[in-house]
Parts: C-alpha cells; sequence; structure tokens
C-alpha cells in the first residue's frame, strides 16, 4: 500500500480508536506514528520528533498557565457576577449580556473550554432569577465563547495562526472573527426564538440577585495583569505565550495562585492531543497524505461550494473528536492547497467554515460544550426535575446537528465573503 494512503488510513483508526476507547488521540497519534516510521523504514526517529511543535506546547502552556493563576483567585468569576447584577433590572439583555460575557471571556485568553464552563454556571442563576429557559441562555452564551476563541491570543488562535501563516495566511484572526461573530449571532437569535426569549418581559426574582463581594487587592492585581500581558504581546511584540509565562510567575512570586494546584489544573490532555495529532500529521504532510486529501476534496468543490462542504465535514468530524485537539490540527493544513486548487475560493471564507461548524458540533452531549450543559441541569435538582437526561441528550444533539447543517447552508449563499 502506498505510504501516504497508509498513513491516512492510520490517521482515521488513531480517531475511531481514541472515541471507542477514550484514549488521549495525541498519546496514540504520537505511538502510531512511530510505529509507522520504524516499520516502513521511510523517517527516521528525528522525524517523528521533530513533529512535535514545541514553541506550540509551550505557548499553549504559558497561556493556560497564566489564566489558570488568574481563574483560581475568583477575580473573573466575581467580575462576571457583577456584571449580571449591574444588568439585572434590563432583562431583555440578559442574553446579550451572556453572549457577550462568553465571547470576551474567551477572546482574552483561556479560549473556548474554560469559557464554556463559565457560561453554563453563570446561565442557571441567571435562569432562575429573570425566568429564562436555562437551556436557552447556556446554548446563547456557549456560542459566545465559540466565536472568543478565535482571538489571536487564545490557544485555538495560536494554533491556528501556527498552521495558516506558513502557508502564506496570516493575520486571520480578525476576519474570521467577523464570519463566525455572524454565525452565533444568526443561531443566538433561533435558539432565543425557540425557547420564547421575547415572551419575558420582566425578571420574576430580580431582587434576590447578589453583586457579591468587594476585589481585594490581589483580585484586582489578577485582573491588571491580563492587560499587562496584552501590552506585551501587542504593544512590544513579545510572544504570547513567553509573556503569559512572565506575568504568570510574577503573580505566583508575590503569592497569587498556589503553583501546584493551578500546574495540576493545567489542560495537559488538551495540549498533548493538539501536539501529539501534529506528530502524525507531519509525518503526512511529508509522504504527500495532504496533498491526496486536497486533490479528493477539491475535485469535488467549486468557489461557491468549497466552504460549505470543508465546514460540513469539520462538523461531523467534531462529533467524534476534538475541534482543537483533532479538527482544526487536521483540517486546517489542507484549506491552502484546496485555495490553490479552486480558483475563486476564499481561505478567510475557509477557515472560519471550518472553525465554526466545528465548534458548534461541540454542542453535542458528547462534546464538552453539551456535556458542560447536561452535568449542570443534572446537578441542579430543581432543573433535573423540569427535563429527563434521556430529552436533554436528544434535545442538545438535535441543536448540533442543526447548527451544523444551518451553518454549511449558509455559508453557500456566500454571504461569508461580504464580510471579508
Amino acid at each position: 500500500m502506498d505510504l501516504k494512503v497508509a498513513l491516512l488510513l492510520v490517521l482515521v483508526a488513531v480517531i475511531v480508536i481514541g472515541f471507542v476507547r477514550k484514549i488521549n488521540v495525541g498519546l496514540l497519534a504520537i505511538a502510531a506514528a512511530s510505529i509507522v516510521a520504524y516499520a516502513s523504514g521511510a523517517f527516521k526517529a528525528k522525524a517523528v520528533i521533530s513533529g512535535f511543535n514545541s514553541s506550540l506546547f509551550v505557548t499553549l502552556m504559558g497561556v493556560t498557565l497564566l489564566f489558570g493563576v488568574i481563574q483560581s483567585n475568583g477575580c473573573l468569576d466575581l467580575l462576571l457576577k457583577k456584571l449580571a447584577y449591574l444588568f439585572r433590572k434590563q432583562v431583555w439583555f440578559i442574553p446579550i449580556l451572556l453572549l457577550i460575557i462568553g465571547f470576551a471571556f474567551a477572546a482574552v485568553g483561556p479560549g473556548c473550554v474554560p469559557a464554556l464552563a463559565v457560561v453554563v454556571a453563570l446561565a442557571i442563576p441567571l435562569a432562575k432569577h429573570t425566568g429564562y429557559n436555562p437551556l436557552m441562555l447556556m446554548l446563547i452564551g456557549e456560542m459566545g465563547t465559540f466565536c472568543g476563541r478565535f482571538t489571536a491570543i487564545t490557544p485555538e488562535g495560536i494554533l491556528i495562526s501556527s498552521i495558516m501563516t506558513p502557508q502564506g495566511y496570516p493575520g486571520i484572526a480578525w476576519p474570521m472573527i467577523k464570519i463566525v461573530l455572524l454565525g452565533v449571532a444568526i443561531l443566538s437569535i433561533i435558539v432565543y426564538i425557540y425557547y420564547g426569549g421575547y415572551k419575558i418581559k420582566t425578571a420574576k426574582n430580580v431582587e434576590q440577585m447578589t453583586k457579591g463581594d468587594s476585589f481585594t487587592s490581589k483580585q484586582l492585581i489578577a485582573m491588571v495583569s491580563i492587560l499587562v500581558m496584552l501590552v506585551g504581546v501587542i504593544g512590544l511584540k513579545m510572544n504570547v505565550g513567553l509573556a503569559s509565562f512572565i506575568v504568570a510567575v510574577f503573580l505566583l512570586l508575590i503569592g497569587i495562585g498556589d503553583s501546584k494546584v493551578v500546574m495540576k489544573d493545567l489542560p495537559w490532555n488538551t495540549m498533548v492531543m493538539v501536539c501529539g495529532v501534529g506528530v502524525l500529521i507531519t509525518l503526512i504532510i511529508s509522504s504527500g497524505g495532504i496533498d491526496l486529501v486536497v486533490e479528493v476534496l477539491s475535485s469535488a468543490m467549486t468557489a461557491s461550494t468549497a466552504a460549505p462542504i470543508i465546514g460540513f465535514v469539520s462538523g461531523c468530524l467534531s462529533w467524534f473528536s476534538s475541534a482543537l485537539g483533532v479538527v482544526f490540527p487536521t483540517v486546517m493544513p489542507l484549506i491552502g492547497g484546496i485555495a490553490q486548487n479552486v480558483p475563486g475560493s476564499s481561505v478567510e471564507e475557509m477557515v472560519s467554515a471550518v472553525g465554526i461548524a466545528a465548534s458548534v458540533a461541540g454542542l453535542s452531549p458528547a462534546s464538552t460544550g453539551g456535556g458542560l450543559i447536561m452535568g449542570a441541569f443534572q446537578g441542579d435538582p430543581e432543573l433535573a426535575k423540569t427535563k429527563s437526561a434521556d430529552r436533554l441528550f436528544i434535545e442538545l444533539f438535535a441543536w448540533s446537528v442543526f447548527c451544523v447543517v444551518f451553518l454549511s447552508i449558509l455559508a453557500f449563499t456566500g454571504i461569508y465573503g461580504l464580510l471579508i
């Protein structure tokens, strides 16, 4: 069998085995790449090891370390509580506020997964105090994180930049955010209408909401540290990972955060997954496997169908694997070649279609976004009585499928291209 075909089959097998056996796909990818290298004799050990992107790993670790330290002292949770209290009497603004909070929390550095947990946790008390459907608020809040995850300083933005810049497409973040924002805004409106959000005119228990305690000096320092990191990255052109390391270590030295706790809570699983899959992808690229996939996909695409097809494929793949850990590092390398083979196709539209479709597929209860909603719902005795776990499972998966299909159709209309 041709080596590039064999490597592509190995990638598929790694994803399937990881999903079925619940094993980190990155670990499987490294092991599989090593086996192929030694069995075929086509690659030396150095080629396998060099496929592990150490620069990306350090960057991801630095960013997640910083926001682990900041998150540990409760400043962001308190800030969100104060924001909700501030708008407690403008009940119509609560869904919009949750969308903004989801976007902002993900956008300033943590990325999607930490922000998902925050908006889901915040949605429950907001729903109880205002009378909004809690599932509606959770879905809208998660939509905000799906857009905010693509700024240049998030793990997702860093990963996509590391893939697209070598292909000749730097600065992809801003056009991507504009396109994804359009998609999540439309989906949020659909969710709002479906659950009858427009029927809520006044909050039912608004006076019971609390603004929480005052910020401590350590919490204020932690929040200012975010601005310091951003100044270093944007103003001084520092590497975002190294700038985050510097600020994080400074916070630990002055007693903000416990290094043992923060290190234990780092998303090691995700970081190993992202960089581990990259090892196998590097061998696939070297063997010509990516060129083969690009050729096959390009033959079925036109300028108007490139974005919807690759977006739909990404959404389907994300139902069974991680968007950040598997879909983005697997699909994004294809885009530059497709753009060259399909005249008139747009890199920005394709990158955005992949990003948003893979993200909304995460509303599936088998993924992080849907799983957090399931856990929050079933963990609250009052909410658990309103909707069975089986019914909620089906409802979330239905939303996941609808969103992927809807966004594929939206991409086909060419509306994404108007925002570039």
